[in-house]
């Protein structure tokens, strides 16, 4: 006989690494940028990336030895190219990865690489079950995909769940782009923030916007206003690539993105990082477009030449960043700077290149994470 199932209401008690809860018809909704700050943008890209869960996690103590959590996936294609494999849950228990499922079900966003239109295929809720969990009580969480929107419907298991007690962990909240919202990652619990901030004992609030690095207001602020011990934003690469700014407008915006972090958190060890190696964008301006002629690559349609006009390469936004937080550090002793390269650097790229030619792989994610987790977090570090 089937045992007995204790449904749980799903409520912010429960879920962690989101910025809010929005209610839906069929459940919630994990954020990871509030709703006043969704509204001062209308790009589709952001909105698709702030409500892919990545970092966002369902965790309560339990004795349980099943669960199962019912949930409507938005997953995403790409038109005219083979589908992508469904997102990951992982099964955390006591800080080890003990399990992994897909969904099934769920809506089908079919994307134009070219122009970003969109259709949307309608679908059902799925479940997605963990069984067979060693006995006694227990720490649990379910990672949600980085790579699809879910709606939080129901959670069942087979004794009750409580909150996760407080364990005094630091709370790092980390703004970057799509290598930082996990693209091209194993799973959720195996980008490179998750990664480090498991190595290190921290609790990771992920503001990793794929394509949307871009140092906007309304995300300083959201850093501003978030509970965090420590902080980093990773910045450079969506500059570059989507041609955004030239290097006038750039030192200032850096400027104003610091300056609203500190507001709420004057003095806590704020982080800056600049891009890992790409060889696309190293000396050559944006913006990239994808090449479809073999699958999905990139590739960079600026010229070398414009960087005599104020475009932005990699190279460029390195030596900027080095520079604003050397002369900042002189008033701010938190502020600290990290290059990219020494997470990923042309030696790497040697021996695990990107794949498209602009995310690093699942074994480069891993190589980032312990090599960030090792220089921030550890001795000496920004972090330490």
């Amino acid at each position: 006989m089937r045992p007995a199932r204790v449904a749980t209401p799903i409520t912010a008690a429960l879920v962690r690494g989101a910025s809010e809860l929005e209610p839906t018809e069929h459940g919630l909704r994990p954020h990871r940028l509030p709703a006043w700050a969704r509204a001062q943008c209308a790009d589709a890209q952001l909105a698709m990336a702030e409500a892919q869960p990545s970092g966002v996690r369902v965790a309560f103590r339990t004795e349980a030895t099943t669960i199962e959590l019912d949930v409507l996936a938005t997953k995403m294609t790409y038109a005219g190219l083979d589908g992508r494999p469904d997102g990951v849950y992982d099964l955390v228990v006591d800080g080890r990865l003990a399990g992994r499922a897909i969904a099934p079900g769920g809506h089908l966003l079919t994307v134009e690489l070219a122009t970003g239109a969109a259709t949307l295929e309608q679908g059902v809720v799925g479940t997605v079950a963990f069984e067979g969990l060693a006995p006694g009580p227990k720490d649990v969480e379910v990672w949600l995909p980085y790579s699809e929107i879910t709606e939080l419907v129901g959670l069942r298991t087979d004794a009750p769940v409580e909150p996760l007690p407080d364990r005094g962990r630091r709370v790092w909240v980390h703004h970057g782009s799509s290598i930082s919202h996990g693209s091209s990652a194993a799973s959720p619990s195996t980008t490179w923030p998750a990664l480090a901030a498991a190595a290190s004992g921290v609790e990771l609030v992920n503001l990793g916007l794929a394509g949307s690095a871009l140092l906007d207001p309304f995300t300083a602020r959201t850093m501003r206003e978030a509970p965090a011990d420590l902080l980093s934003v990773k910045i450079g690469i969506n500059l570059v690539n989507l041609d955004l700014m030239r290097q006038r407008a750039f030192g200032p915006a850096v400027h104003g993105f610091l300056d609203t972090i500190r507001e709420g958190h004057p003095d806590a060890p704020l982080l800056v990082v600049s891009p890992i190696w790409c060889p696309m964008h190293e000396d050559t301006p944006g913006p990239s477009a994808p090449d479809l002629s073999d699958g999905v690559r990139f590739v960079a349609l600026g010229d070398p030449a414009d960087r005599a006009t104020g475009k932005l390469t990699l190279g460029v936004i390195r030596e900027e960043l080095a520079r604003i937080v050397r002369e900042r550090a002189r008033q701010d002793p938190h502020l600290h700077y990290l290059d990219g390269r020494a997470l990923y650097g042309a030696a790497d790229h040697d021996d695990l290149p990107l794949p498209d030619h602009l995310h690093p792989d699942a074994a480069s994610h891993r190589l980032i994470g312990e090599r960030f987790g090792r220089l921030v977090f550890g001795p000496g570090g920004a972090f330490g």
